[in-house]
């Protein structure tokens, strides 16, 4: 099965709530009539809204210095021919359906459906403005609604999917944080094992000090990747294993050092200082590093994951974002609204345990996925 397929399957708890909600909304007020055999095209004017400015740091110093790996080879490429949402826009389904004028109640009953799907209130107002530019008034059915959805989450989230960007600086270090279960340590060995069966030399280090589960877990996927998993003893600094195997990494030659880190809560501020110290030893060594500095979300968390990210980029200078456990949430919009509102690159998501269920972030197969879609 393709990413894709596993996506749609695993997100179907977000996808199946947002069917429901559009049926019944469609189904409230409107009323069942023959498809034509030429449906009217709808307007897809530029929306003239205001668009949200995300928080994004510096572009310069954002800019990847080379081109981005893409972290393992694409799903089977579909036929030459129109994009996932032209060739549905496209569709021409026979039978009856039920259509409803688009005015302000349906508005504001889209709206509190996607406030809870965990798009956030900001971001749930402009995409159901976008929508309504130029369409009010007209009769629009579940599968149109749908449709104009996919195309809005997919535009907000276009720019900010990118690959994690290769420098030519070595070792690159790569911090990962986030909150205790969000999956860091899984995220690390599957990114290594990626990274080096595309050829890159690859370290880790089990900077978390404190589980020693996560120290095996990590071995457990240094072995299979013929990657080496530097540890330390339980309890010890973080910090000075994370400075040791900068030294390592850098004599044997590595191109990539992924350093994990203790799962911490963002209320716990004497392990947020922790990880502030790691930083600082790190650029002891190396003033530009970390280079990159991920920071692990888990889906369930919802809306959680906005105020995570707020206090990991003041901690540690987040670059870039990793979601994973979509395949157990009814909140996949919350990934909408951390693009919206902050504008950091989503390099990755996860939608199981196994290797290849970790990927680069596409935003059409997301949005597709998300609002029920299918493919083909």
């Amino acid at each position: 099965m393709s990413f894709f397929g596993k996506l749609k399957n695993r997100l179907f708890k977000s996808s199946s709530k947002l069917d429901e909600g559009l049926d019944a909304i469609i189904e409230e007020g409107g009323s069942v009539e023959p498809e034509l055999d030429a449906p009217e095209a709808l307007p897809t004017p530029e929306p003239e809204i205001a668009e949200h400015q995300p928080e994004t740091s510096d572009p310069a110093k954002d800019a990847p210095e080379t081109t981005s790996l893409v972290i393992t080879d694409s799903p089977d490429p579909a036929p030459a021919q129109a994009g996932v949402l032209g060739r549905l826009l496209g569709r021409n389904p026979t039978g009856p359906v039920t259509r409803r004028v688009l005015d302000d109640d349906m508005l504001e009953s889209l709206e509190e459906l996607l406030i809870a799907s965990d798009m956030g209130v900001e971001t749930a107002l402009r995409v159901t403005a976008n929508i309504a530019e130029g369409r009010m008034g007209k009769r629009l059915s579940t599968e149109e609604i749908k449709q104009l959805l996919a195309s809005e989450i997919a535009r907000i989230m276009d720019p900010v999917a990118r690959p994690l960007p290769l420098y030519p600086s070595k070792p690159q270090v790569v911090l990962v944080v986030g909150v205790n279960g969000a999956g860091k340590t899984t995220t690390i060995g599957k990114l290594a094992s990626q990274f080096q069966e595309a050829g890159k030399k690859v370290v880790i280090a089990a900077g978390d000090t404190f589980r020693a589960a996560a120290v095996e877990q990590l071995q457990v996927w240094g072995d299979r990747a013929g990657v080496p998993v530097l540890t330390a003893p339980e309890g010890s600094d973080p910090a000075s294993l994370a400075f040791d195997a900068m030294t390592r990494a850098e004599a044997d030659g590595a191109d990539l050092l992924m350093i994990d880190t203790a799962g911490r809560l963002q209320n716990r501020q004497d392990l947020m200082e922790e990880l502030a110290k790691i930083v600082r030893v790190i650029r002891k060594k190396d003033p530009d590093a970390p280079h990159n500095t991920l920071l692990v979300l888990d889906a369930t968390t919802g809306q959680n994951a906005l105020s995570q990210v707020e206090i990991f980029r003041k901690i540690s200078d987040v670059s870039g974002l990793v979601m994973t456990k979509l395949d157990g949430t009814a909140r996949g919009g919350v990934l909408v609204a951390l693009a919206d509102r902050f504008g950091l690159p989503i390099h990755a998501i996860g939608v199981g345990e196994q290797i290849d269920d970790l990927q680069p972030f596409d935003p059409e197969e997301f949005a597709a996925a998300l609002t029920g879609l299918s493919q083909d």
